[in-house]
């Protein structure tokens, strides 16, 4: 670890948040986000479970703040100190995946705004920032931060997702999800927004012309049974 890197562990260890009363739970703010403002990254080890979980707040939490359990959003980005020798080791190992949490964030919030940007010049109505930590869509993988966007006009979500992988891998890999009702797809985060919008729309145009098949499929079979159960069909048992 260089000089620089390890004047930002330390800036990292200082600005960590131990709660006194469970010395399992550090919490790390991550504050200037274009969309999000403020997020608490609390990472929670418990010896039973065997893993130092990862978990994300709105707000910018102090110290020996309560954080209740409905206000965390789970994301598989663990922490994984096992090659630390001494103490030392374990706050240079925490201090590097930290960081690389929080660059992940920032990148993510980034790229987010300028999706924001680009779904506003397409919608014709206001393009939302939903905080909430359940979307009224799945999405086909992991979200990272608790901020999506809603295009009511296109009934769109887009939210930042990542790959389950500990944080000792280094920045775990991101994408962007866009969701509806019945179709879902991620692209990679520095893909361009106006491609991947085209590409998802026509994505979502097959998607209704095969259920429109189907249901007229379904129709005609409904039909068919209904004509073989007329007057002259003869009864069956």
């Amino acid at each position: 670890m260089d000089e620089q890197d390890r004047i930002e562990a330390e800036e990292l260890l200082q600005r960590a948040l131990i709660d006194p009363d469970a010395s399992a739970a550090v919490a790390l703010r991550v504050e200037g986000l274009a969309l999000a403002g403020a997020l608490t990254v609390v990472f929670h080890g418990r010896r039973d479970l065997g893993t130092i979980q990862t978990f994300i707040a709105h707000g910018g939490r102090g110290a020996g703040d309560a954080v209740a359990a409905s206000e965390l959003l789970r994301v598989p980005c663990d922490l994984d100190l096992h090659d630390a020798d001494s103490r030392a080791e374990a706050e240079e190992l925490y201090a590097a995946q930290a960081r690389a949490l929080r660059d992940a964030l920032l990148a993510a919030d980034t790229v987010l705004a300028v999706w924001r940007e680009v779904l506003a010049d397409r919608a014709a109505s206001d393009v939302g920032v939903d905080r909430a930590l359940d979307l009224r869509v799945p999405l086909p993988a992991p979200r990272l931060m608790p901020v999506a966007l809603q295009a009511p006009d296109q009934r769109l979500t887009v939210a930042p997702v990542c790959s389950a992988r500990t944080l000792a891998e280094g920045r775990p890999p991101l994408g962007i999800a866009c969701a509806q009702q019945d179709v879902a797809r991620v692209y990679a985060l520095a893909d361009d927004p106006e491609r991947c919008l085209d590409d998802f729309g026509q994505a979502a145009a097959e998607h209704a012309h095969r259920l429109a098949r189907r249901l007229d499929d379904q129709d005609a079979s409904v039909r068919r049974f209904l004509e073989l159960n007329g007057d002259d069909f003869p009864a069956t048992g």
